[in-house]
């Protein structure tokens, strides 16, 4: 399937709810500059945006939005912005190495009643399906992702996730693909201008 070009800005502007975005990035500038972009347009929207993320991306996160002007404590006190360090998110609903639905779907719940007071609409970008994956844990990452998509088309919210490139061989390009099309659109993970954006529209299996 082709790529398909767009502005950043055009692409997370015109993003329906319930769409479950995913990129396989090559860097982690390139991650950051796609998770920025993200959250920035969720912030200009007026959208609260919830990031689950690992400890070193929050920090490099927060700092690039600091950079461009943002009050990050701002933004945190109004609940515009609730973030999670991922390992800690994971020890919450995770049993025996697998994904337990009930604990997933109360921690998120929790976080999504702070996001969308006020009638506000809600983004998330989760990197718990990464760690789980780089873990080797390729069927609870499977079942996470479900988990997502059966939150995100519940309560109409559009999530981002991320995995490193790094962590897909030759010999689970399979594994990689079957991921892809769990998602709604797939970002390009490859280095490219931050003035645009590649994406395609996988057909989706849940």
């Amino acid at each position: 399937m082709d790529w398909k070009e767009v502005k950043p800005k055009d692409f997370w502007g015109e993003i329906a709810p319930c769409e479950h975005v995913l990129q396989i990035y090559e860097s982690n500038e390139v991650l950051m500059q796609t998770l920025a972009g993200f959250v920035g347009d969720g912030i200009n929207s007026g959208d609260c945006t919830i990031v689950i993320a690992t400890r070193e991306h929050l920090k490099s996160l927060e700092s690039i939005l600091t950079s461009h002007g943002i009050n990050m404590d701002s933004l945190k006190s109004e609940d515009l912005y609730i973030s999670m360090d991922a390992d800690k998110a994971l020890s919450t609903f995770m049993v025996n190495g697998w994904p337990d639905s009930f604990r997933f779907f109360n921690m998120v719940s929790g976080l999504f009643r702070r996001a969308s007071k006020k009638n506000r609409n809600v983004r998330a970008f989760g990197e718990m399906v990464a760690i789980l994956w780089a873990r080797g844990d390729n069927g609870a990452t499977v079942q996470l992702e479900h988990l997502w998509n059966e939150f995100c088309k519940e309560h109409q919210m559009t999530l981002f996730c991320a995995y490193p490139k790094t962590g897909f061989t030759n010999s689970l390009q399979r594994s990689m693909e079957g991921l892809c099309h769990m998602h709604s659109k797939v970002i390009c993970g490859s280095s490219q201008p931050s003035s645009r954006l590649l994406f395609k529209t996988p057909e989706i299996s849940y």
